[in-house]
């Protein structure tokens, strides 16, 4: 079987292309919401809020609502309590953020438990691209969409807001909004995301592409096209991965994005565990050359 065959057989499948869909926009939202929460530390927050949406899951299955609907819910009710908890009481706001989301993702695996359903705990947690609906299609698009352009309009404010708190607030901008704003949206996210690779693994895609673009560059607008790209690059790769290799599609995503991010933190030039070594060790090599005598 050629190359391009390969790449083909999959897509003749509708489910496929649904899969492949959903990823692509899973990856990109999450690529360019990741690099500001590496950047301002966000990465146990995006954990939180991804664990406690479980409950609303249950909850809108219960009511007949969307999923996802659920899901946004108690996402944003995360992000609230959280700031309650941090901002009412003497508690830190590491202490508050693993208080929430472990008591909200306990009452999540309490209502599956005693809650009848058709659908599979795995699935839930470790996500199901591959029986994802037109319907699930439509509503990771309608929302990765909005939470793209929010982004994009508002990607000055957030940089600075991320930065540099103080000067955001000196130059008449209300940093606790764009905080809230910036938490919203990671609630959103954690919504598209779900569908891809569930409620465990969605923080890997909330955290791992950032992690990745800041270890290749300095530039905050460099990391706004490497992180998505990456992530994009490893969605397809994941896919096509988990149809050959017969294995869970979700993981298998998150499993390529861990992958490229160990070699670019072993080999990378500028801060590569090994790759600044071996940089350094040539630059040794090029004085020694220039300075030794004719």
């Amino acid at each position: 079987m050629s190359l391009l065959d390969m790449l083909a057989e999959p897509l003749g499948y509708e489910f496929m292309l649904r899969a492949l869909a959903t990823t692509l926009l899973a990856s990109v939202v999450c690529g360019v919401l990741s690099c500001w929460l590496v950047l301002i530390g966000w990465s146990l927050m995006g954990d939180a809020v991804s664990h406690s949406v479980l409950p609303g899951i249950v909850i809108a299955y219960v009511l007949g609502v969307p999923l996802a609907v659920g899901a946004a819910v108690f996402g944003f009710l995360a992000v609230a309590l959280i700031g309650a908890v941090r901002s009412t009481s003497r508690v830190k706001e590491d202490a508050a953020i693993g208080t929430v989301f472990t008591t909200l993702f306990a009452l999540g695996l309490v209502l599956v438990s005693v809650t009848p359903s058709e659908i599979d705990l795995n699935h839930v947690l470790f996500g199901n691209l591959l029986g994802v609906s037109r319907t699930d299609l439509v509503g990771v698009a309608i929302i990765g969409v909005a939470v793209l352009a929010v982004l994009l309009v508002k990607r000055r404010d957030l940089t600075l807001y991320a930065f540099d708190p103080g000067h955001a607030h000196t130059i008449g901008l209300n940093p606790a909004v764009l905080g809230g704003l910036l938490l919203g949206l990671l609630a959103l996210t954690a919504v598209v995301a779900l569908q891809a690779v569930g409620v465990v693994l969605v923080v890997a895609m909330l955290v791992i592409p950032g992690a990745t673009a800041y270890l290749l560059t300095d530039r905050f607008q460099t990391m706004l096209v490497i992180a998505p790209a990456l992530a994009v690059l490893c969605g397809v790769v994941g896919v096509y991965a988990s149809y050959y290799l017969d294995t869970s599609t979700g993981p298998m995503v998150v499993l390529s994005q861990g992958s490229v991010f160990a070699l670019v933190y072993l080999f990378s030039p500028r801060r590569g565990l090994i790759g600044t070594k071996l940089a350094a060790r040539r630059r040794r090599r090029r004085l020694a050359g220039l300075t030794r005598p004719a």
